[in-house]
């Protein structure tokens, strides 16, 4: 055991094991050890693979976080021979044969997976609490969500039961928990990490993989160690001028910052979300740089009902696949997913493409707009984390869902308009990361602010296409006048 294990970020303790002040089994045992002590509040890890993660530490390991304990998201990130759930009684016997190229960049980098973190079913909603397992709760008010879909990852770093935690990002699955757990959460461009060898691109390439960290140097250095495209991938991104982590200390520069508080949907924001962002607004230009009031030229509705059209059909299609995979029966889901299952199977074809083109329209108004800023800076979310089952649908609405799906009237719902609805209803609490997925930017979540309730409140920041390096560069600097690390939720 290892006393100080959770006071170190990954980078500080993969310096003690090359050192020999620590060995990774000693930091094994520690995470292990923490993992058990946060099991039953937080119900962060589905998946145990304790005896996998022990035979490796007696291996020898190289790479930048070697000997550093891990954890990966129990969806897309595949440990050959371990059942990728994700968070679907339809999925949990099935057992990959080959890790995904992720996992394998993971691996040589030197890590100790010892476990798989909670999703919701199929990684659809911004709370982790699938059927499958139950609730995954956050550190900082073990009543209230930790966000999703990269929940239990998020969930699991607050606590310190690692360092840093695989994760991934198809509408703001990384940022939206690192707002609501004080972490920091970096969504590469697309195609930037790799998605091999079952996918090309995950959501059309709206989805990216990376990690949940407590540092920025964590997030640079790990994205060095997995960007890049792996055999067959159908993109090959130009790679940084410099490795992202010599961005960390490097100097931003004078930066035009674009900033906006405005909800894209005309919804509420809270008044916290407010002020998370203004109070960054008054330290970049303590910084010396230049912010002023501006948003691109993009229908925000438009967008969202793009959005969830996108949703729906991927919905569909991950449920035909289920089915086909595993012989499951489609009772195997659960009903929201269902539900919108039924809606994806009754779009056409045509309405999918059409709203997938519109994506062009939203990616060519954030380039004019930087074409005059640098960056773009927004709240991460509108409200605070809900609490643990308040999102749940209500008896009724649930009833009416089961006699929808029973006489398949999902083009009647369809021609109610209900898209732009569900639109509205989804992403009223977290209105402002889909941008960055459908035009394939890079952005950021920082945590700046902490809500007199004694909840973190991230604040967002988006980049034009592959310059990750300019968001390190300002992470960097925000982490260095208004750290961040010392605050720790009290479970």
């Amino acid at each position: 055991m290892f006393a100080e294990y959770d006071s170190y970020d990954a980078t500080g303790l993969a310096e003690l094991v090359a050192s020999g002040q620590v060995t990774a089994a000693e930091l094994l045992e520690s995470a292990l050890a923490r993992a058990e002590a946060t099991r039953e509040t937080l119900n962060a890890i589905c998946a145990p693979m304790h005896g996998v993660a022990r035979e490796r530490t007696k291996e020898p390991l190289s790479g930048p976080f070697a000997g550093v304990p891990f954890l990966i998201k129990d969806i897309a990130q595949d440990y050959a021979g371990v059942a990728t759930m994700a968070g679907s009684r339809a999925f949990a016997t099935r057992v990959p044969e080959v890790h995904a190229e992720i996992v394998a960049r993971f691996l040589r980098a030197g890590l100790v997976i010892f476990g798989k973190t909670s999703t919701p079913e199929l990684a659809l909603k911004a709370v982790t609490e699938p059927e499958l397992h139950g609730p995954t709760r956050n550190p900082w008010s073990p009543d209230r969500t930790p966000g999703g879909s990269s929940g239990g990852a998020a969930s699991a770093v607050a606590a310190g039961v690692v360092p840093m935690a695989g994760a991934s990002d198809g509408g703001g699955s990384i940022r939206i928990p690192a707002s609501f757990c004080g972490l920091f959460g970096l969504r590469p461009s697309r195609g930037r990490v790799p998605c091999g060898p079952a996918h090309g691109e995950f959501w059309e390439g709206a989805s990216s993989e990376h990690v949940l960290t407590r540092s920025v140097r964590d997030s640079a250095r790990m994205l060095d160690a997995i960007s890049g495209p792996d055999v067959g991938a159908p993109f090959d991104i130009a790679p940084p001028e410099r490795p992202f982590a010599a961005e960390v200390g490097r100097p931003t520069g004078k930066l035009r910052i674009g900033f906006c508080t405005r909800s894209p949907l005309g919804t509420h924001v809270d008044r916290e979300c407010v002020v998370a962002v203004d109070n960054a607004v008054t330290l970049l230009r303590e910084l010396g740089h230049e912010v002023v009031p501006a948003e691109p030229e993009i229908d925000g509705e438009a967008l969202a009902a793009s959005f969830m059209t996108l949703y729906f059909g991927q919905v569909a299609a991950s449920v035909a696949h289920a089915r086909q995979l595993t012989g499951a029966h489609e009772d195997a889901f659960e009903l929201d997913t269902r539900a919108l299952a039924l809606l994806g199977r009754s779009l056409a074809a045509g309405e999918y493409v059409t709203a997938r083109r519109r994506w062009n329209d939203y990616a060519r108004a954030l380039g004019r707009f930087f074409t005059q800023h640098d960056l773009y800076l927004t709240p991460t979310v509108a409200m605070p984390p809900a609490r643990i089952g308040e999102l749940a649908l209500p008896s009724a609405q649930r009833a009416a869902l089961k006699v929808v799906l029973a006489a398949g009237l999902g083009k009647a719902l369809l021609a109610t308009g209900i898209v732009g609805q569900l639109a509205r209803e989804n992403l009223m609490r977290t209105p402002f990361t889909q941008l960055s997925n459908l035009t394939g930017t890079p952005s950021m979540s920082v945590p700046l602010h902490m809500s007199p309730e004694g909840l973190p409140v991230g604040v967002h920041f988006s980049a034009r296409f592959g310059q990750e390096g300019a968001l390190i560069r300002l992470a960097a600097a925000l982490e260095q006048a208004a750290p961040w690390q010392a605050r720790r939720p009290r479970s």
